[in-house]
């Protein structure tokens, strides 16, 4: 087929997966994921915050309020804190500090986003092009970092993907007689209501502007009506309406105000927290975040144009282009935003690289390629130099277990650009796919877990765990005020300055413990104002949030023993 040839449309498609593609696509997942889900530290300050919040959840009994210590969390909504407070309940230990059964739903997540790529693919291309898309979202960078994070992004990116999926089956069959039931509706709106639980309007916004694009395309949409509107609207109102309305009464309100008037309005007028970046972004960052497949993403577009009236491209589409452009639009960025349409992403460049791009002999399309090839195969190598330069750069040391698999790694990628050159694609998709299982291995498990210098909280909640005086002790932080650091130490960590430290000592002179970061030790000492203290430990390290280096001391009353 070249690229002046439609597809078959896909209409038509009957390929679906088989069980063997499900448990397959299972076990890579777990490959990819799996490596450093235990061992990494708490990520701050997000992951850290999400956790915190959950075990408080745990802790009180009190699962309709969200708080980190005594202040509320209004941000977002209430479906990952219960998750995590589930798996907190099942697989954490009590009185440990363990982060990985709050990831628990991320893992999940992650893989049932990949096996929901793979479904809604069947539906739209055929299982190959299903499969082949979910072996891409599962190998890309940005939902290894998600599947191990304990955060809303993953289980999100799931329930967008299962309405869309369910959504594109719906559309496919607008015309087909007596294809209208209730099953696909109904997973529609299972999905969005849980959505909503989980991350607010973000899920219903892509499918409401995917509506909103294949209906402006073909000036007509009653075909909505397969969607069972007002089954809909009682599915959603069901799911998220016990909440909301206990949420409301609890908070008089509140909650709306500073989830939407804030958090969300706050994003979409400016840059929140120093992250407002100008449009483009998201294409810079892109060849990092869905490495190392991006290459293909660039190869597609000439085959999409060709076929981008077919009724199945044209759903990719209308998924991909419009939420990007919000994404673009919006202030606010981080490199994860974007996840939502990667599915899309994927299962375009899955389809056109059946057709090898649309690149021929008399159509090799040379200075695409080169300049594509370019790209991708600078992040294949720039990944691995990372992996040498980030431990030298914090501990000054080098993780030689790491260093040969990183250059496996880049020449597994290399090696798969030179096979897309080829045309052997399907090879090439494998190939890239074990190099960054191997880099992932190399980074999550062997590199970052063995740092010193990120992980300050860490290496500071093991020294007050052998060094408190008393079992009751209580721990106050001058300046460091690291969500990580109270997940790690206790609920009862006090964040403040460094007065509040002095007078803590003071107070407490035989059980208090007093973490004093090194621009706060001269409002400490004069706070003192000569009350004996000596120093039990001190910590180097870099503090990634703030983006600086710190030096911090852990203080006790000169009299304990």
């Amino acid at each position: 087929m070249t690229s002046t040839t439609p597809v078959i449309s896909t209409t038509s498609v009957t390929e679906h997966l088989r069980l063997w593609q499900l448990g397959a696509l299972v076990a890579l997942c777990l490959i990819m994921f799996l490596p450093g889900f235990f061992t990494l530290p708490p990520v701050d300050r997000d992951e850290a915050r999400f956790a915190q919040a959950s075990r408080q959840m745990v802790e009180s009994g009190d699962y309709v309020s969200i708080r980190f210590q005594d202040v509320a969390r209004l941000k977002k909504p209430i479906g990952i804190y219960w998750l995590q407070a589930a798996s907190a309940r099942l697989f954490a230990t009590p009185g440990q500090a363990e982060i990985w059964p709050y990831r628990v739903p991320s893992l999940l997540g992650a893989i049932a986003a990949v096996l929901a790529t793979a479904w809604a693919g069947s539906r739209l291309f055929g299982a190959t092009t299903g499969f082949a898309a979910a072996l891409m979202l599962a190998g890309c960078v940005v939902l290894g970092v998600e599947a191990r994070l304990a955060k809303t992004d993953a289980v999100l990116l799931a329930t967008i993907v299962v309405a869309q999926g369910a959504l594109a089956r719906i559309w496919l069959e607008r015309r087909v007689a007596g294809a209208a039931g209730w099953g696909m509706p109904i997973v529609f709106w299972l999905a969005i209501g849980v959505g909503i639980l989980v991350k607010g309007p973000i899920g219903p916004m892509v499918s409401g502007l995917t509506i909103l694009v294949l209906g402006l395309h073909e000036r007509r949409f009653d075909w909505l009506r397969r969607l069972r509107p007002w089954l809909g609207l009682a599915v959603v109102v069901a799911i998220v309406s016990p909440w909301l309305v206990a949420i409301t009464i609890k908070t008089g309100g509140l909650f709306f105000s500073e989830s939407v008037g804030h958090d969300l309005m706050g994003k979409v007028a400016a840059g929140q927290e120093g992250k407002g970046l100008p449009p483009g972004y998201f294409i810079g960052v892109f060849w990092l975040t869905f490495a190392p497949y991006a290459l293909g993403a660039a190869l597609a577009v000439p085959w999409v144009w060709t076929n981008r009236r077919d009724p199945a491209v044209l759903f990719c589409l209308a998924w991909l282009i419009p939420v990007w452009l919000v994404f673009e639009a919006v202030p606010t960025k981080l490199p994860h935003y974007n996840l939502p349409v990667f599915p899309a992403l994927a299962l375009l460049i899955a389809r056109a690289a059946r057709d090898h791009f649309g690149r021929t002999a008399a159509l090799p399309r040379t200075g695409l390629f080169v300049s594509a090839a370019g790209l991708a195969g600078s992040v294949a190598l720039a990944l691995p130099v990372a992996v040498a330069l980030v431990p030298w750069l914090a501990d000054r040391r080098l993780v030689w277990a790491a260093l040969p698999l990183a250059a496996v790694a880049a020449v597994t990628v290399i090696g798969a650009i030179v096979l897309v050159w080829q045309r052997r694609e399907a090879l090439a998709l494998a190939l890239a796919f074990g190099g960054y299982a191997l880099l992932a291995f190399a980074v999550f498990q062997l590199v970052l877990p063995v740092l010193e210098a990120p992980w300050l909280s860490s290496r500071i909640a093991e020294r007050v765990a052998e060094l408190r005086p008393c079992t009751s002790t209580r721990l106050v932080s001058a300046d460091y005020s690291e969500p990580s650091l109270v997940f790690l130490v206790g609920t009862n960590t006090h964040l403040g300055g460094g007065d509040h430290a002095a007078d803590h000592l003071r107070n407490d002179p035989v059980c208090a413990l007093s973490l004093v970061q090194g621009e706060a030790e001269p409002l400490f000492r004069r706070r003192l104002n000569g009350f004996a203290v000596r120093p039990l430990a001190t910590f180097q390290g870099f503090n990634y949030s703030r983006g600086k280096f710190q030096s911090l001391t852990l203080y006790a009353a000169e009299h304990t023993p």
